[in-house]
C-alpha cells in the first residue's frame, strides 16, 4: 500500500496524452495506445451511451465520432499519423457530416501530417466531460469538448486544414 493510500487517498497517475490525473485503477488495462488505463477506462464509462445508442441512431453515431476524435487527437502518438485532428477540422470547420459519408477514413490517414507536435497542455479532457455530466447534457458537453480540443490544436490550424481539404479532394 502507497503512502497516499494509506492516508485515505487513492493513487492517481496523469495520463501521457491528455494530462488528467485520475486515480489509478489495480488492474486496468488500457486498449488506447498513448492513454493511461484510467484514462482509456473513463472515456469509455463516459460514451457507453453513446456506443449503444449509435447503430440504431445516426445523431448519437454523429457524436460518438466527434467524441473519439477529440479523445484520439489528445492522445496521438509520436510519429502516428494526426488523423483525429484532421477529422475535428472536416466536423467543426468544413461541416463534414460523418452520418452522410465516413469521409474518407483511408483519405484523411493519407492526408494527415505525421510531424507534428500536439499541445503541450489541453484546456479540457475527458475528466472534465465526466465531472460535469450530472448539470451538463452529453451532446453539449461533446460539442464543447471538440471545439476546446481544436482551439488547442490552433498552432497547427495551417497544416490540419491542408491535409482537411486534401481528403476531402483526393
Amino acid at each position: 500500500m502507497s503512502r497516499t493510500e494509506a492516508a485515505g487517498h487513492p493513487e492517481t497517475s496523469g495520463c501521457p496524452g491528455c494530462g488528467a490525473v485520475l486515480a489509478v485503477v489495480p488492474g486496468l488495462a488500457t486498449d488506447h495506445p498513448g492513454a493511461s488505463p484510467s484514462c482509456a477506462g473513463l472515456f469509455r464509462v463516459t460514451v457507453r451511451g453513446l456506443h449503444e445508442e449509435a447503430a440504431q441512431d445516426l445523431r448519437a453515431a454523429a457524436l460518438l465520432r466527434l467524441a473519439a476524435d477529440a479523445y484520439d487527437a489528445q492522445h496521438l502518438l509520436s510519429g502516428a499519423p494526426a488523423a483525429a485532428p484532421v477529422r475535428l477540422c472536416l466536423e467543426l470547420e468544413r461541416a463534414h457530416d460523418p452520418r452522410l459519408a465516413a469521409a474518407p477514413d483511408g483519405r484523411v490517414d493519407e492526408a494527415a501530417p505525421r510531424s507534428l507536435t500536439p499541445p503541450a497542455h489541453w484546456t479540457t479532457t475527458v475528466a472534465d466531460l465526466a465531472a460535469d455530466l450530472d448539470v451538463v447534457d452529453l451532446p453539449t458537453l461533446v460539442h464543447a469538448w471538440a471545439d476546446a480540443v481544436w482551439r488547442d490544436w490552433a498552432p497547427a490550424h495551417r497544416e490540419l486544414r491542408a491535409a482537411a481539404d486534401g481528403a476531402l479532394t483526393s
